[in-house]
């Protein structure tokens, strides 16, 4: 039972966590060695994971998707660490439009052409940042959707993610806020309204005491009443 209590415990942060490490942006060092443009259909369990038609186009269940393939450096935590692994990642390239996430990305047409420009071959390396949200799962055909693309000298240089940075101090700073304000308001208006409750149940509580005690009383005085009848 404690362990079922602790994973319920555990079980929001990890929602948080996963929402968060899909939504805010991370910045992969890669080199680009194709684009292409696939058909889709999609299915009830990957259609969550795309965004929509370029702005200006009808959705439909089936439709073209734009793909940038890429040999990328590797990273943990939304990027903040880079690692001397390398591997494919292949990014997806779709207008984001006024939805979910915020990004308003309305220039997927450019963006594959920026993509295009910029492939290299081995030996002849050019690196650029994409910056990106979302996962990759094979299983599921799902891709992270490519926001922005800059080049770069090199796969060493370091990025460092300064949205994500003051994403963080932003919301540690409103938790504190937030926090501050309740400790307030409770001592303020809940705490004097839980001591005039206490107070006024004590005085209920005393009341049906004394009540209590004559009605024992009043019992007594009836039973030694009635015991003087048995004697006689």
């Amino acid at each position: 039972m404690r362990k079922i209590v602790i994973f319920l415990k555990v079980l929001p942060f990890i929602f948080i966590f996963g929402f968060l490490h899909y939504v805010l942006p991370q910045h992969d060092i890669a080199r680009i060695t194709s684009t292409e443009i696939i058909r889709m259909d999609f299915t009830t369990f990957n259609r969550l994971f795309y965004a929509q038609a370029d702005s200006g186009n009808t959705e439909h269940s089936t439709r073209d998707v734009r793909l940038i393939n890429t040999e990328r450096k590797k990273t943990f935590l939304l990027g903040f660490i880079p690692r001397d692994a390398k591997g494919v990642m292949v990014y997806r390239n779709e207008d984001t439009g006024w939805i979910w996430p915020p990004y308003f990305k309305f220039d997927s047409s450019d963006l594959h052409a920026e993509a295009a420009a910029a492939i290299s071959v081995t030996g002849n390396e050019q690196w650029v940042v994409i910056t990106h949200y979302g996962w990759r799962n094979k299983f599921l055909t799902v891709f992270p959707n490519a926001i922005g693309i800059r080049q770069v000298s090199g796969p060493d240089v370091r990025i460092i993610p300064w949205f994500n940075i003051f994403f963080f101090i932003f919301v540690i700073v409103a938790f504190l806020f937030i926090r501050a304000l309740w400790r307030q308001f409770r001592q303020r208006s809940v705490d004097p309204m839980l001591e005039d409750a206490g107070d006024v149940w004590d005085k209920v509580d005393g009341h049906a005491d004394v009540a209590g005690a004559k009605a024992r009383g009043v019992w007594q005085r009836l039973k030694a009443w009635l015991s003087t009848w048995s004697k006689k």
